[in-house]
């Protein structure tokens, strides 16, 4: 994977006049996020010969590399080009995205191990094929303890890609900060989520609280900092981009939040009752409870998270989400985001093609369907 085939696929669109040019550039863009991390992971053969332990590396081999939104390998890269990112330094960016995929990946496996769900992406989770796998007793345990170990195991493949991108200057090390920094950040605010699970907790400020950690900086701010990083932008910029990325990544949760409720599973590859079941503690259900009575609440208490919760129960805590008003207002909260990340990016000094690029995602991210 070199520089000159890193410009093979992505250069030549540098003039984007058009939506059409910007798509050209996120499937370029995202392709050769894909060719390397296939390439990676293709290179990391597991050190014994065990079939089963074969079959663990072969399913995370195909979580990470046959879905996935590539949204942060995106933001990385136009972060790193909106900061006058350079061509011959193209290959950096587009590995830190790789890598920021790869973390990421690590990270949903685990949370789908504390949330028990079922599906993600339409294919069972990678704990539940693992529980699949094994010939013995003790198999959901397994594949639960198996998972946790895959990704660590991504997330530490992940640290490797990073270095091959990093390179010990003061862009590289600025990067690798803020890609620390994230981390943590992240970390943080599942912590958080789980407390608020266990504290049966339904405030909105402390669930926006959540996202902003759990999602905001970590999908949307952190990547497009990174990116700019590499492209040795200043802090002035840095600053523009967190005021750009943190309301759009906290639209971003809240439309995911909708979708857990009212998508389609045919189209978001999730079960629609598993963040009813499980009880998430998430800004729309903290609004429902804050204005649901009588008996509407006691509904809510009692199926909100309920593990025998059927689709004709799930329907009538739609409804009350829905009646109480908190469908409206998540809806008007993720209208009001994008237009504070629009405004912010109007204010922001990044090269326009980089602008509307990120002016497009804005839209996609927050009505998306899936």
């Amino acid at each position: 994977m070199t520089a000159d085939t890193v410009d093979t696929s992505i250069k030549g669109t540098t003039g984007i006049g058009d939506d059409g040019g910007i798509a050209a550039v996120t499937s370029a863009v995202r392709g050769r996020v894909d060719e390397l991390l296939a390439g990676f992971l293709d290179a990391r053969r597991p050190p014994v010969g065990d079939p089963d332990v074969a079959e663990g590396y072969r399913l995370l081999r195909e979580f990470v590399v046959e879905g996935g939104k590539r949204i942060r390998p995106l933001l990385c890269y136009w972060g790193w080009r909106g900061a006058g990112g350079e061509e011959p330094h193209e290959e950096r960016a587009v590995i830190t995205g790789a890598a920021l995929e790869l973390y990421h990946a690590g990270l949903l496996i685990h949370d789908d191990v504390m949330d028990g769900s079922e599906l993600r992406r339409g294919r069972p989770t990678i704990h539940r094929g693992l529980a699949g796998a094994p010939r013995w007793t003790g198999a959901e345990t397994f594949g639960q303890s198996a998972a946790i170990l895959l990704g660590v195991l991504a997330q530490a493949w992940a640290d490797e890609l990073l270095a091959d991108a990093v390179a010990a200057d003061s862009r590289g090390r600025a990067a690798r900060e803020l890609f620390n920094r994230m981390r943590t950040e992240v970390v943080t605010g599942q912590y958080l989520d789980i407390l608020a699970h266990a504290r049966a907790d339904a405030d909105v400020e402390r669930a926006l609280t959540v996202i902003r950690y759990k999602t905001a900086r970590y999908t949307v701010e952190r990547p497009l900092q990174i990116g700019a990083a590499l492209a040795g932008a200043p802090p002035a910029l840095l600053d523009a981009y967190s005021r750009f990325g943190l309301p759009l990544g906290e639209a971003f949760q809240l439309r995911d939040d909708v979708l857990g409720v009212f998508g389609d599973p045919a189209v978001t590859g999730k079960p629609v009752l598993d963040d009813l079941r499980e009880g998430k503690r998430t800004v729309l259900m903290a609004y429902a409870f804050a204005r649901a009575r009588g008996p509407e609440r006691d509904r809510l208490r009692t199926w909100h998270g309920a593990p025998d919760l059927d689709e004709r129960r799930a329907a009538e805590l739609r409804q009350i989400i829905v009646d109480t008003g908190a469908l409206g207002e998540v809806e008007g909260l993720i209208a009001l985001r994008a237009v504070q990340a629009l405004d912010a990016l109007r204010d922001c000094a990044i090269a326009p093609e980089a602008a509307r690029a990120l002016a497009v995602l804005t839209e996609r991210l927050t009505r998306r369907v899936r």
